[in-house]
């Protein structure tokens, strides 16, 4: 029982808890319509004063879940935009706001991170499994299989250099 009780206070260094992590810090902010960075900076501080609400996380995770709340707050209107395009019958009011998260985090990963798509849809569909409704896992794989191949598919477009071609 000790040896159980010392692994489970071990900072946790994983994506997969750095991605839930970042999950419910956007998740508190669009409910409480707060600013995330405020949120998550908050949600940080509980976690290393012991809070049991969030489990402990290495550096390492921490830094990641903070890649992609500072990601999501950079690219917001363009994940959005893109999510609109992908996602085909369902407006964002129609949708619970615990699977618009996961599926706003998860496209910022798979569209402005190096990360492969199939741990990053794996991760989501288990956050969307384990805090959204029944068929919320089905319907962010779903969503994300079909982000994938679009991405996949898409010619790179082209950056201009500060607007030098205009």
């Amino acid at each position: 029982m000790t040896r159980r009780r010392e692994k489970a206070n071990q900072p946790v260094g994983t994506r997969r808890a750095a991605r839930e992590f970042a999950f419910r810090a956007l998740f508190q902010a669009d409910r409480g319509d707060l600013p995330l960075n405020e949120v998550f900076t908050r949600a940080e501080g509980d976690m290393r004063e012991g809070d049991d609400t969030f489990p402990q996380l290495a550096p390492d995770a921490v830094a990641f879940a903070r890649e992609l709340v500072d990601g999501l707050g950079t690219h917001r209107d363009t994940i959005d935009q893109t999510l609109r395009q992908t996602i085909r019958g369902w407006s964002f009011d129609q949708m619970a706001q615990t699977d618009l998260n996961v599926l706003r985090l998860a496209t910022f990963e798979m569209m402005y991170t190096g990360t492969a798509h199939p741990p990053v849809i794996e991760s989501a569909v288990r956050i969307a499994r384990k805090f959204g409704g029944d068929d919320s896992g089905r319907f962010v794989n779903g969503v994300l299989a079909g982000l994938s191949r679009t991405l996949q598919t898409a010619p790179a477009v082209p950056q201009s250099d500060d607007g030098a071609d205009e």
